[in-house]
C-alpha cells in the first residue's frame, strides 16, 4: 500500500470514528435534556395547567359534632393532579392520605382550612381522619 493510500485510509477511519462519537454524544445530550420520571420534574406548561382550579380535585370536608361529611366518597383523580381538601371543623384531628408519597395534615377546630397534595403513583388512595376513625374518600388515581 502506498503512503497516500494509508494516509487516506487513516483519515477515513478517524472521520468515521468522529461521526460515531458525535452520534452517540447527540443521543446522550437529548437524554439529558428530557425530564426524568421524578415527581419533582414539571415542565412550565404542566405547572400552568396544574394551577388552574378546573384541573384540581377539590373535596369539601365538614366535621361537626362528631359527624363527618363526606364519608366513604368514591372519587377519581390523576397522577400529579392537585387534590385540595377544604376543611371546616369544630374539633382537632389529623388527616392522613395513604398514597405515595403519603401526607399528614393537622386539622384545627376552625373553619376555612385548606390542604393540598399530589399523588405520584397510580392506585387507590384513602383519605382518613385518625381520631374519628373515618374514611373521608377513596380516590382512584389514574396514570
Amino acid at each position: 500500500m502506498t503512503r497516500t493510500a494509508r494516509r487516506s485510509g487513516s483519515i477515513l477511519i478517524v472521520t468515521a470514528a468522529a461521526l460515531v462519537a458525535a452520534a452517540c454524544g447527540g443521543s446522550q445530550d437529548s437524554g439529558q435534556a428530557s425530564p426524568s420520571p421524578s415527581a419533582s420534574t414539571v415542565s412550565p406548561s404542566q405547572m400552568t395547567d396544574q394551577q388552574r382550579p378546573t384541573d384540581r380535585l377539590t373535596i369539601d370536608v365538614s366535621i361537626e359534632g362528631g359527624n363527618v361529611t363526606p364519608t366513604n366518597a368514591r372519587l377519581e383523580g390523576k397522577v400529579g393532579q392537585p387534590i385540595v381538601l377544604r376543611v371546616n371543623s369544630d374539633a382537632a384531628d389529623e388527616l392522613h392520605v395513604h398514597s405515595v408519597p403519603d401526607h399528614t395534615f393537622t386539622v384545627e377546630p376552625k373553619p376555612g382550612q385548606q390542604f393540598q397534595f399530589t399523588v405520584d403513583v397510580p392506585g387507590n388512595v384513602e383519605i382518613e381522619l385518625h381520631d374519628l376513625h373515618r374514611v373521608i374518600a377513596s380516590v382512584q388515581v389514574q396514570p
